[in-house]
C-alpha cells in the first residue's frame, strides 16, 4: 500500500509505435464486415436468444472501420507531407 500513498510517480512518455497502420485498420474493418456477413444468415437464431446485438456490433465495427480507414489515410498523407516539407531546402532570402 505504500506505493499508492507516496504521491504521483512521473514517467517519461514512450515514443508512439509506428507501423503498417493503414493495412491494420483495413484488415480489421474487413474482419468486422465478414463477421457481420457470417452471422446474418443466423439472425433468427440470435433473435430467439435475445443476442441480435452481436450482429449489429459487427456492422458497427465495419462502419467505424470505414471512418478509421479514412482517418489513417489522411494522417499518413499528412505525415508524409510534413516529412517532405522538412527535407525540402529553405528558400534563399535575398
Amino acid at each position: 500500500m505504500a506505493v499508492f500513498s507516496s504521491g504521483p510517480i512521473k514517467h517519461e512518455a514512450p515514443e508512439p509505435l509506428e507501423g503498417p497502420v493503414v493495412p491494420t485498420v483495413v484488415g480489421g474493418t474487413i474482419l468486422w464486415f465478414v463477421l457481420f456477413l457470417v452471422q446474418l444468415p443466423f439472425y433468427g437464431w440470435f433473435e430467439d436468444r435475445g443476442t441480435t446485438w452481436w450482429v449489429w456490433t459487427c456492422l458497427a465495427g465495419a462502419g467505424l472501420g470505414l471512418i478509421g480507414i479514412w482517418y489513417v489515410r489522411k494522417r499518413e498523407a499528412a505525415i508524409k507531407r510534413a516529412a517532405a516539407a522538412e527535407q525540402a531546402p529553405a528558400p534563399a532570402a535575398e
